[in-house]
This record gives C-alpha cells, sequence and structure tokens, in this order.
C-alpha cells in the first residue's frame, strides 16, 4: 500500500477501533440524519450537495463512485445530474445505507443506484473502473485519510475526477467567532433535543475543530498523486469542494 513516494500506508489497531466507533455512532443516529443535516444547514447542504456533483463530470453513461455514501443524497443528485450513469454507493454503516434505500431508491433509482456496505480503504472494486469519485463529509471519518486517497486513485480512470465536500477546519473564526460557538455548544444541544444523542454531534464538532485547513488537504490530495487539485469555498469557508484529478499516466498501485 502506497503513496506517490513509494512509502506505505499502515492501518493500525487504533485507527480500526475509530472505524468501529464511528459505524456505531452512525447507526444511533441514521434515523434522524437526513432531517438534522437540512435543519442545522439551514437547507444549505442541498446546494453543496449540487455543487459536488456539478464538479464530478463523469462521462454520460459512465459510473461514479459516492464513498461515505450514507442516505444517498449524493447518489441521487448525481443521477438527477447524469441520468445515464450508474452510482456505486459505498458507505461502511449499514444503517446508514438501509435507511436512504428505504426512502430514496424509487422510481427506477433502483436501476442506477447500488448500495454496498464497504470499507473506504480497501474498496471492492476493479482498478480503474470509474468515471468520477465523491465523497460528502465522510473523509473526516476515515483514517488514515491516506489509504482512502490510495484506493479512489487506484478505482479511478485516468482524467476522472476525486470530489470532496467537506467543512472547513473550525480552528478558524468564522462570522466573529459565532460558527465556533455554535460548533462548541449549540450543535451538541440540538443534536441531543432532536435524536437524543449528543455524543454523536459533539463528535462531529470536535472533528471539524481538528480536521486540517484547506490547504493542507490540498497537500495531502497532491502527495497521494492527484493533480490539478483545487479547492472552492462556500459560507465564508464554513464548507469547501475539493477536486483532484487522476492523471493519464498514473500508474497502479
Amino acid at each position: 500500500m502506497g503513496d506517490k513516494d513509494g512509502s506505505s500506508v499502515e492501518i493500525t489497531g487504533a485507527h480500526r477501533e475509530h472505524g468501529r466507533k464511528v459505524v456505531d455512532m452512525f447507526s444511533r443516529i441514521a434515523g434522524w440524519y437526513d432531517f438534522l443535516n437540512h435543519f442545522l444547514s439551514a437547507g444549505q447542504d442541498v446546494y453543496w450537495r449540487y455543487r459536488l456533483a456539478r464538479a464530478a463530470k463523469p462521462a454520460p453513461d459512465g459510473a461514479v463512485l459516492d464513498l461515505a455514501a450514507g442516505t444517498m443524497d449524493v447518489s441521487v443528485e448525481l443521477l438527477r445530474q447524469y441520468p445515464g450513469i450508474k452510482v456505486a454507493a459505498l458507505d461502511f454503516t449499514y444503517e446508514m445505507l438501509s435507511q436512504g434505500k428505504a426512502s430514496k431508491l424509487r422510481k427506477g433509482r433502483e436501476n442506477h443506484i447500488f448500495p454496498v456496505r464497504a470499507d473506504g480503504r480497501a474498496l471492492p472494486m476493479p482498478d480503474e473502473s470509474v468515471d468520477a469519485a465523491t465523497i460528502a463529509f465522510g473523509i473526516r471519518n476515515i483514517l488514515p485519510r491516506e489509504a482512502a486517497y490510495r484506493e479512489v486513485l487506484r478505482v479511478l480512470k485516468p482524467g476522472g475526477r476525486f470530489c470532496i465536500l467537506e467543512f472547513g477546519t473550525g480552528s478558524r473564526r468564522v462570522w466573529k467567532g459565532f460558527y465556533n460557538f455554535y460548533l462548541d455548544k449549540l450543535l451538541p444541544l440540538i443534536g441531543k433535543i432532536v435524536s437524543g444523542d449528543a455524543d454523536a454531534y459533539r463528535y462531529l464538532a470536535d472533528t471539524i475543530r481538528s480536521f486540517p485547513d484547506e490547504r493542507r488537504l490540498a497537500a495531502e490530495m497532491v502527495s497521494a498523486g492527484f493533480e490539478r487539485v483545487y479547492h472552492v469555498p462556500m459560507m465564508s469557508g464554513i464548507v469547501f469542494l475539493h477536486v483532484g484529478e487522476k492523471g493519464p499516466g498514473e500508474k497502479k498501485r
């Protein structure tokens, strides 16, 4: 398992334990996930996902990997924008996929969107099998991130795009500190009132606060082997869209 300079990406016991905790957390809040996403973002998450899907630019009849697909909002938006594609909707948490399957895979979508429980660090997909890959608010939950980058790069066709939608670092003061207060105090409180699970939304705030800023994330993507990497801020940098491409001569890892 190597990155661009040939060094290994080690998945440790601590990484596996983190993964188990993430699965347990999302299993608990799966039923409230869509409602709280829309409520806590004041509906802006719909636009953010629109921008993510728009950036993917797959072939009209191509295949797209939607990693950390959750309840498959991004998968549905991808299909809305590109009606001829097939979407592999992969997530580590069965309950999230089950929730999305029950509420969203209808009206022929089941013929285009294929939910599969899978680990983003070891994708059950052939080399160079997808035209594009997306991940929305999920890269924070995968450790080590380098393993996910390696796998996405492996399954992308040359020239394919990897599009990441993610919160910016919560260590930067935004809106004169109101956003930081929201993360620290209001987010766990609202999560507890609505879902009964303050710990899950405290985890969300903690991971946003400790997440790399947009320049460091871009550097990670370049180091992993992606080319033409760029990022676009939204909502004063609360959210960023990151895009990188697999080069035409990228070697299999």
